[in-house]
């Protein structure tokens, strides 16, 4: 079996979309653009955006859009959802938005499904989630594939661009369910351990163990995304980070904010039950120089043996986030 590298597997960007303290929506929209052109050009597989609701940081809240926004400006690169929350959404809808993507980028396009409101309960309330919603994922998701499908043109209902499209289904996931899901239909699995470490080897070794060859999957097929803040040094990597640690901190907290500008690495703006948690959620986070960043993503890589490194970078300074995603696909090679 071949050892799984950062120099001999894919990568990929996540953007949630940040919007950072003195910007506004416009400025990350331009920034958006210009990270996957150049994740382009350094040789990035895809590159997806999440879908959130009500967060005065996050400017990803209509994710069709964005995708269309970013696959008009690139020209090979891969573009999805990382992802669509299916129970926001009646399955037709996401259908038809993702068949009129996938006919303006032909072969270009990723569909990533989740289950979680990707908000809190009083918008997802506003959003008119039924509360039942996350249990009728496994259906809602069959009858998402049912309207891509060849076999429904005799279907009462139809998807009108989508029937018929090549388009590729990932599950995404935090937890050993979605695991099960994934397996179960033979769909790729991308898991969330940026921000939920706790069950990700467990879920991909329940993935691998159940998983079913499907006609989209012979095989299973891993996407970990993980943090990753690098810099020329340590040093400017760890100030840089404080502004991503920031933010985990207000999610934390419940006080969210656009991203804050990084401080110095020893400045205390944590107690210590605070730091204790965000260590935890954040465990699968590299930050560092290229040396420090080859060496602790090559081991992460070698233990997890995922297929493919999802990156995302909460990094204040544009230059500075192009700069560490460049150093990536410089360890890539």
């Amino acid at each position: 079996m071949t050892t799984h590298t950062l120099s001999n597997i894919k990568i990929s960007v996540l953007d949630l979309a940040i919007v950072r303290e003195g910007g506004n929506a416009s400025d990350t929209f331009k920034n958006s653009l210009e990270l996957a052109q150049q994740a382009e050009k350094w040789g990035y597989t895809r590159f997806w955006l999440a879908e959130h609701h009500n967060m005065p940081g996050i400017a990803s809240t209509a994710t069709v859009v964005l995708i269309g926004h970013i696959a008009a400006g690139t020209t090979t690169l891969r573009v999805g959802s990382g992802g669509i929350m299916l129970p926001n959404h009646a399955p037709l809808i996401v259908a038809e938005q993702f068949g009129t993507l996938a006919t303006l980028f032909p072969d270009r396009i990723d569909l990533g499904l989740g289950r979680a409101p990707g908000t809190d309960q009083f918008t997802a309330a506003a959003l008119k989630r039924d509360e039942h919603a996350a249990m009728e994922f496994p259906s809602n998701v069959e009858e998402l594939q049912r309207y891509l499908s060849e076999g429904n043109k005799n279907g009462r209902v139809r998807a009108f661009p989508g029937e018929g499209l090549d388009i590729p289904i990932w599950i995404l996931g935090s937890s050993t369910d979605s695991a099960y899901l994934a397996a179960s239909l033979g769909l790729p699995y991308a898991f969330a351990s940026h921000f939920a470490p706790a069950q990700l080897h467990n879920a991909i070794a329940i993935y691998r163990r159940n998983f079913k060859p499907s006609a989209q999957l012979q095989k299973p097929y891993v996407i970990a995304c993980v943090n990753v803040i690098a810099a020329d040094d340590d040093y400017n990597a760890e100030k840089l980070a404080t502004s991503f640690k920031k933010m985990f901190l207000g999610i934390i907290t419940g006080n969210r904010k656009q991203l804050q500008a990084p401080v110095e690495p020893d400045e205390d703006f944590m107690d210590p039950m605070e730091e204790a948690a965000l260590q935890q959620m954040i465990q699968f986070t590299f930050i560092g120089g290229p040396e420090k960043i080859k060496k602790e993503l090559d081991n992460f890589i070698e233990i997890t043996q995922i297929d493919e490194l999802m990156v995302t970078s909460a990094i204040y300074d544009h230059e500075a986030r192009l700069h560490s995603y460049e150093i990536v696909s410089q360890l890539n090679k």
